[in-house]
């Protein structure tokens, strides 16, 4: 049998975690590693394998419920190789360390099940429709599997050079980073848009730090139904200023 899709073959790493393509990860397991992917990202794998549901604790549930945030996540465990993917999306890895990562869920593929995470509450007024209220913070140290639609920008925060990204377009940013959100107008009417130039809700980011966007302000394609009324016309997300909790991490 021959074929061009031969040259898409196995790729051969060391590596415990590495892309096979853009699109596609490989996490090879021995048996005391397991990992945390997004139920139903399995694509294929090989060796001897189990998958199983990861349940949420009992704070998790009330924050899934009460926000909206959360992951909804199998363990991966055995000896050999896992492949994930989902909906060809972009994936990117990172190593966890100290400063910790703020993301939201609809991003996270992957990760080690030594991090820990839990919904935190983002400092703003309203909820969005790309980066609401809540968000997730990963910490601890290990590798977390990122996807975005397309190639994205990594852009560097500094004390003297802070960043600015629009609110349905950026992933994720090093949690240490502080963080306003603001809406482009020219008057106090914040609910509609500046003129006709489309833009709305964008977050500052300042301190040091890293920020990733994506070159998409859609939500993921698993996320990405389109919403109707007022709401969906300014960016509000589903929980917006109904949401009551106040502090930085939701409990």
């Amino acid at each position: 049998m021959q074929s061009p899709l031969f040259a898409h073959n196995d790729s051969q790493t060391q590596e415990r975690w590495s892309l096979q393509n853009k699109q596609m990860l490989r996490v090879a397991l021995e048996g005391h590693d397991d990992i945390l992917a997004r139920k139903g990202t399995m694509v294929a794998y090989q060796g001897l394998m189990e998958f199983d549901a990861e349940y949420l604790s009992n704070q998790q549930g009330r924050a899934r419920a009460y926000t909206g945030e959360g992951l909804d996540l199998m363990r991966c465990h055995g000896q050999g190789t896992v492949y994930l993917a989902n909906l060809a999306q972009h994936i990117h890895v990172m190593e966890v360390e100290q400063d910790g990562l703020t993301v939201d869920s609809s991003y996270v593929l992957a990760m080690d099940s030594s991090l820990h995470h839990e919904v935190i509450a983002v400092d703003s007024l309203y909820g969005i429709s790309g980066s609401g209220k809540y968000q997730l913070n990963i910490t601890g140290r290990g590798k977390v599997a990122l996807m975005t639609s397309g190639a994205p920008l990594m852009m560097q925060v500094t004390p003297d050079k802070y960043v600015n990204c629009d609110a349905d377009a950026i992933v994720a940013w090093s949690t240490g980073l502080r963080v306003q959100m603001q809406a482009q107008t020219h008057s106090s009417g914040v609910w509609r848009r500046r003129g006709n130039t489309g833009e709305g809700w964008e977050l500052s980011f300042m301190g040091s730090g890293y920020a990733l966007v994506q070159p998409s302000e859609l939500l993921p394609p698993q996320n990405a139904a389109i919403g109707s009324g007022l709401a969906a016309q300014y960016g509000m997300g589903q929980h917006g200023a109904r949401s009551q909790n106040q502090g930085n991490a939701w409990s």
